[in-house]
């Protein structure tokens, strides 16, 4: 008796052992991050965020299955200076990239800057981009894979960009080439548009065979699901910087609106949007059947607030068509627009999604910024950040904790504006001017201007801007003159910039 006891116990206990050792290590592993970024989604194109004519139900399930925000902030109001605060912790005032261009240069970023995808490379993540960079081109030393990038596929200029079927994207530093897209690279713009079939298929100008063009969103979602089969034993950093639903608008195929009753704009803004929602439940269904849910944590936001109007212009002859806005009702809460600097600017769509870690179905209004992205991230892979950050980690948040360590305040400087979110006020100064004060909770559109009422508010505020800016040499600081800004690149011998706007 005492020997087959004996027995069963060296069986069991070497089985019990290592069911105890893969338990351990699946609690050890680090989990997988995505960062899914939308580019030029405005607040209210998801149906989670009271859309009704366009179905979001992929993103949808991101929010329902965890957390959404109500108070989320992207870096800045246009492209590329928002993905540099993404990318290295910083706000504006302090961020490389500030704008996208300064007199037809673009700036991108340098030797020793730090980014969210050099620290988690660092920390063993396979790092993955896939999309629109906007910080640096191919001769310049920003470009993804000398910044912790492992693997590279789509655009380095975001006015290259612009083109849904391009000459070529990039794979990593090389270039791969489109033949079947002809020349619609030399046509598509934002002033002529592509017809559609009576099926909704696009007829895509200056391309000899529709029906065979790479349509540049489907590929670069592509492979970015063949990063992730490759990389399933994880970890991974995965940043999706999709390209949608920025115009020049175009789409493959209208799909369900083609028959809708409406003009052909609205029909290809709504089906840009679905597209993307598609590959998203692509990415959703893939982790899942991967096993992978459980231990990978996705965020989805946009990449500056409401942006719609300006790809109008090829398509409002008549004056009483309804603006994109109008007829989606897609604004933000509050007042601001992309390429301004007001509340709206920056106020964006937010959610994130971690199956077992995240309690699903909340709604947040903690105040967070693209700068807290990083410091997060990191904090999910167990690395300390640098010192020289502004973000800071929401994790606590996420998982529910109470201990949250909030921002004293949000900064931004686009254009020599500034803006300043502080507690429920609202602060905007244009180019180092009079300081106007808005009280967010009760004047959401930023339309009483409170700043002669609070004097004491205004001078914190103007403290924490003069406090908040670190001069550029490629951007005039605010209240600079041209001529003030050009004498102080002169005195420090910095040379004239090479227009490369129009780059690869």
């Amino acid at each position: 008796m005492k020997k087959q006891f004996l027995i069963t116990i060296l069986i069991i206990c070497p089985v019990f052992f290592f069911i105890v050792q893969c338990v351990n290590k699946k609690s050890l592993s680090k989990p997988n991050i995505i960062f899914i970024l939308a580019d030029d989604l405005s607040w209210g194109d998801l149906g989670c965020y009271g859309q009704q004519k366009i179905k979001t139900s992929n993103i949808d399930r991101i929010a329902r299955e965890g957390i959404m925000f109500t108070q989320a902030y992207a870096g800045n109001s246009v492209c590329a200076p928002s993905r540099s605060c993404l990318m290295e912790g910083k706000h504006p005032g302090h961020a490389r990239v500030r704008g996208n261009g300064y007199n037809s240069y673009r700036e991108s970023l340098q030797k020793g800057d730090s980014t969210v995808a050099m620290m988690l490379k660092q920390a063993g993540y396979k790092t993955g981009l896939f999309g629109k960079w906007g910080l640096g081109l191919n001769n310049q030393p920003g470009i993804p894979n000398n910044m912790g990038f492992d693997e590279f596929c789509g655009y380095l200029n975001q006015r290259q960009a612009h083109c849904y079927y391009p000459e070529f994207l990039y794979h990593n530093r090389e270039r791969v080439y489109y033949p079947e897209n002809g020349e619609h690279y030399k046509i598509e713009n934002y002033s002529r548009k592509s017809p559609y079939d009576k099926n909704g298929k696009c007829l895509s100008l200056g391309i000899k065979d529709p029906s065979k063009a790479t349509y540049s969103f489907d590929y670069y979602c592509e492979k970015s699901l063949e990063f992730v089969r490759k990389n399933k034993n994880g970890p991974f950093f995965l940043y999706l910087a999709y390209t949608i639903p920025h115009g020049p608008l175009i789409v493959p195929d209208l799909g369900e609106f083609k028959d809708k009753d409406w003009g052909i704009m609205y029909k290809e803004w709504a089906a840009m949007i679905t597209r993307m929602d598609t590959e998203v439940g692509k990415l959703l269904n893939l982790i899942k059947e991967l096993g992978l849910d459980e231990n990978t944590i996705i965020f989805f936001t946009s990449d500056n607030g409401n942006s719609s109007y300006g790809y109008e212009r090829r398509y409002l002859t008549d004056s009483n068509s309804p603006s994109l806005n109008d007829f989606f009702n897609l604004d933000s809460p509050t007042r601001g627009r992309k390429t301004n600097s007001y509340d709206g600017a920056f106020h964006v769509p937010a959610m994130v999604r971690w199956p077992g870690h995240i309690k699903p179905n909340q709604v947040s209004a903690q105040k967070w910024a693209f700068w807290d992205f990083l410091p997060t991230a990191i904090e999910i892979a167990g690395v300390k950040p640098s010192s020289d950050i502004d973000g800071i980690s929401i994790l606590p948040t996420l998982l529910g904790k109470r201990k949250q360590k909030q921002h004293e305040y949000l900064y931004w400087e686009y254009q020599q504006n500034q803006a300043v979110r502080y507690g429920k006020w609202f602060a905007h100064r244009v180019n180092g001017g009079h300081i106007e004060l808005y009280d967010l909770i009760s004047d959401a559109q930023q339309s009483n201007d409170l700043s002669n009422r609070f004097p004491d508010i205004v001078k914190k505020i103007e403290q924490i801007m003069y406090k908040s800016h670190t001069p550029s040499d490629v951007w005039p600081s605010p209240g600079e003159t041209p001529e003030e800004f050009k004498k102080r690149l002169k005195d420090n011998n910095i040379p004239d910039r090479p227009n490369n706007a129009g780059l690869f």
